[in-house]
């Protein structure tokens, strides 16, 4: 059995307890209840959350867990010292300790990221860094394990994280069988970039999205100007005029990271040569996806690769 201490604080955000759903459906997929979850406060009793609501927890003592999880709220507020030495203890005591989102500062605060790799959410990654120079953030991953501290990025990453442990911890097979029950993809490599490129070119109309979900569908396809403005019912030079007016790029550059993304995601995945990949996202040879990579990424895709595979056997 695996007993999970999850702590909370006033305002704390809900989306974290998507892990818990997470751990609560590998008990029922396992047929045995492997996870023992405990929600832990500084002083005990009701803690309201940033919805509203409150949940009921237990003090903190001396009682021991296996994972540690440290939840997040939606602004930054200093740790107590009774958490941070809380923390602190937890770091001779619990197998693992998790931090996903901004709760990588407690963590932070009480010294136990010093030289270690941390991600946590965008936003703030720029701050956990200026603020705590001794760790080495990094902002696009969607977590990341060193050592006993598990730390991811915000929101929906939390769900990421806690698949990473089932499978850590009950094998790939259930893992997978979390993430079809929870009708989520299994499962993004703690590797992959926090940003989507569809969010990120963020177009105004739906004849331009609709050709970029086009394009993300069939990336294979040479996805030319001329196939996407069919798909956009414009011509070549309306929806060339009209791509770049909505989404600040030319179409080509916005396939070109499209392309990037996908391949970048089955590098993670760590099951497909560099030739099968370069193909299945549309590159034509490996030597045009390092080019790309190097354009979009700053780095080659044997990096993104050894990265993964580090992370892989870390959490191995």
């Amino acid at each position: 059995m695996q007993e999970i201490g999850f702590v909370v604080f006033p305002e704390f955000q809900v989306m974290g307890f998507a892990a818990i759903t997470a751990f609560e459906v590998a008990n029922l997929i396992a047929g045995e209840r492997f996870y023992e979850v405990t929600l832990l406060s500084e002083h005990g009793g009701p803690v309201r959350s940033s919805a509203g609501f409150n949940v009921e927890t237990e003090a903190f003592g001396d009682r021991s867990f296996d994972t540690l999880f440290i939840g997040a709220g939606h602004e930054l507020h200093p740790a107590s010292p009774k958490l941070t030495d809380y923390i602190r203890h937890a770091m001779t005591a619990s197998q693992r300790i998790a931090a996903p989102c901004i709760g990588a500062f407690s963590l932070a605060e009480a010294g136990l990221l010093d030289g270690r790799r941390v991600s946590t959410h965008w936003q703030f990654a720029a701050e956990l860094q200026a603020r705590f120079p001794r760790l080495k953030v990094e902002q696009d991953r969607i977590y990341i394990v060193d050592g006993p501290i598990w730390t991811s990025a915000g929101m929906t990453a939390t769900i990421d994280l806690a698949l990473a442990m089932v499978e850590h911890d009950l094998g790939i097979e259930v893992a997978r069988s979390v993430a079809r029950k929870l009708v989520v993809y299994h499962r993004r490599t703690g590797g992959q970039s926090q940003f989507s490129a569809l969010l990120e070119l963020e177009p105004k109309s739906d004849r331009i999205q609709n050709a970029l979900n086009y394009a993300k569908a069939h990336l294979r396809n040479e996805l030319s100007v001329e196939e996407l403005a069919e798909i956009a019912r414009l011509s070549p030079r309306q929806f060339s005029r009209a791509f770049r007016a909505e989404t600040g790029q030319s179409p080509a550059k916005a396939i070109e990271q499209l392309r990037v993304e996908a391949a970048r995601e089955l590098i993670g995945d760590g099951r497909h040569s560099m030739d099968e990949i370069a193909g299945e996202t549309g590159f034509a040879d490996r030597e045009r996806m390092r080019r790309a990579f190097l354009r979009v990424l700053g780095q080659p895709p044997q990096t993104i690769r050894r990265h993964a595979r580090a992370a892989a056997q870390t959490a191995a």
